[in-house]
């Protein structure tokens, strides 16, 4: 993701494997794979798409451990480098190729581990997003489990209150939530938020006929 999103986790020795190449394929293995994939989607009845940091890259958001990502550059003793920050950055056309096919009622889930918030920038509708490790523009009440997207990331990371209350009212009443307002941003060891999880669970696992692609 960004270098400001990897900055604000709580340090952690074990990384993985940094510095892993990128493999750019001839145009004619490119094209058998775009064929066989193309295939794929359209042999299926159920489709589901799983992203990572790499699907962000092309919007500018550096990944982690590829040649120049967040930690391989941290390892050497480099600065790493970005060319956008989280409320600059567009979608990729990656990005609105699943929105595309999410709309022809092709693909049917996403599952996504990106917190930089692009899928839902790109009007990717949120029931049928599970973003498993948060998202840099949405705090959760504690109280009422309301959730707000904002047009600015929210400041916080780690589950870690963000300094605002919920304003939502109370069905009985005018009085206000006012519960407090935490970012959803998972730190190395937080588990996997319940919602999302059984949400992506169930479309990978409740339909026999589902296709799975990364």
């Amino acid at each position: 993701m960004s270098v400001n999103y990897a900055a604000g986790l709580s340090p952690y020795a074990d990384k993985g494997k940094c510095g892993l190449p990128e493999i750019f394929d001839p145009s004619d293995e490119l094209e058998r794979k775009i064929h066989e994939l193309a295939s794929l989607i359209r042999n299926s009845s159920y489709v589901v798409f799983h992203t990572g940091a790499g699907i962000s890259t092309a919007s500018g958001i550096p990944d982690f451990r590829g040649p120049n990502g967040v930690w391989t550059m941290e390892e050497r003793g480099l600065a790493p480098k970005f060319d956008t920050t989280f409320e600059n950055a567009r979608p990729s056309k990656t990005h609105m190729a699943l929105l595309e096919l999410q709309r022809k009622g092709v693909l049917r889930f996403l599952v996504s581990q990106n917190v930089d918030g692009l899928h839902v920038r790109s009007g990717f509708p949120r029931d049928k997003l599970a973003e498993l490790h948060g998202n840099m523009f949405v705090e959760e009440c504690m109280k009422c489990g309301k959730q707000y997207i904002r047009d600015t990331v929210v400041g916080t990371m780690g589950l870690k209150p963000t300094g605002r209350l919920c304003d939502v009212s109370k069905r009985r009443g005018l009085r206000s939530c006012r519960g407090k307002l935490t970012d959803t941003i998972l730190d190395w060891e937080d588990s996997l938020p319940d919602q999302d999880l059984n949400l992506a669970s169930e479309a990978c696992r409740s339909n026999p006929a589902a296709t799975s692609l990364c």
